[in-house]
């Protein structure tokens, strides 16, 4: 049986943005550059949740 990966952001995500950025680094990294269709997922997940984590520029002002 085949489970997809869901893109929504889980609320409990501790993770700062830092530490999300950091993840999506390593994953293009061991890509070399191209996203295979799983790493692709993992992508669009890990920016979900670095978006989340990330300051509102609004807020900050």
């Amino acid at each position: 049986m085949l489970h997809s990966m869901s893109t929504t952001v889980e609320p409990s995500s501790e993770r700062s943005a830092a530490e999300v950025n950091e993840e999506i680094r390593a994953l293009w990294l061991r890509s070399g550059g191209t996203l295979s269709v799983e790493q692709r997922e993992e992508y669009q997940r890990l920016v979900m949740e670095w978006a989340a984590a990330s300051p509102d520029p609004e807020r900050a002002a």
